[in-house]
């Protein structure tokens, strides 16, 4: 059955409330953000891969820049609130939408693993930079998952991180393009007020790494985690997930 737009946009929309982390969360990404990108008032990002946006009103409120969304999918560029600081933009991180030589740096946040080529983003990546602008890639990666929240509970997520490009694969499709390493450091977030509400946010089918479980390995890692809810239902719901910057 072929689905609907408003099948899209339920989808979109349980997306946002299982994937978007409250701004209060994220206080050593802004200011890992602010270490390693040159952002201020005139200054413009690309966020490739953009969801429903929160990272894009992020950027915008944090650092004042003009943030251009870009993000495929219909109903999620609906959901981002577009302004005169933030331009939703169709598209792909393979074609980019945007001019040459257009932004100060680029982030690409939980998009890595569904990129078809990553070669060619780098290309079109370092088209639409300015010279010497960095790239920010906020993803898990094989290897280093651990302190994901979402793998502590359902350890079997892990596999489906196996998947993804390694640290390695990353920097060896960005490479031909010109950029290099410069930087890889894992951050924490608080993905919910409480593990309560972490667990109460739960969408498997918003979630890479939760649909691809098993009904039993889902249904255990809920258990697991309504136990722990149940132990301390204030524990803080802290994650972690790396920042790779190349440039």
């Amino acid at each position: 059955m072929t689905a609907t737009p408003a099948d899209a946009r339920r989808v979109a929309e349980e997306y946002r409330i299982a994937r978007e982390v409250p701004r209060a969360g994220l206080a050593q990404w802004r200011e890992a953000i602010a270490a390693a990108a040159d952002l201020g008032p005139g200054r413009t990002v690309l966020d490739v891969g953009a969801g429903t946006g929160a990272f894009a009103t992020a950027l915008r409120d944090w650092f004042g820049v003009r943030v251009l969304a870009i993000e495929p999918a219909p109903a999620m560029r609906a959901l981002i609130p577009a302004d005169e600081r933030i331009e939703v933009l169709a598209g792909h991180a393979e074609a980019l939408p945007v001019p040459d030589g257009c932004a100060d740096a680029a982030w690409l946040g939980s998009v890595v693993h569904h990129l078809s080529d990553l070669a060619a983003t780098a290309r079109e990546l370092r088209r639409a930079l300015k010279p010497g602008a960095p790239v920010l890639i906020r993803n898990s990666f094989p290897g280093r998952c651990a302190g994901d929240l979402r793998v502590r509970y359902f350890p079997e997520s892990e596999r489906i991180v196996a998947g993804y490009p390694t640290v390695d694969e990353v920097c060896s499709a960005f490479a031909p393009a010109g950029f290099r390493r410069v930087s890889l450091r894992p951050l924490a977030q608080q993905s919910a007020p409480s593990l309560a509400d972490f667990a109460a946010s739960i969408r498997r089918d918003a979630d890479a790494k939760l649909r691809g479980l098993t009904d039993e390995e889902f249904g255990d890692g809920m258990a697991r985690l309504r136990a722990a809810v149940a132990a301390d239902p204030a524990q803080p719901a802290t994650s972690w997930l790396d920042l790779l910057v190349l440039a």
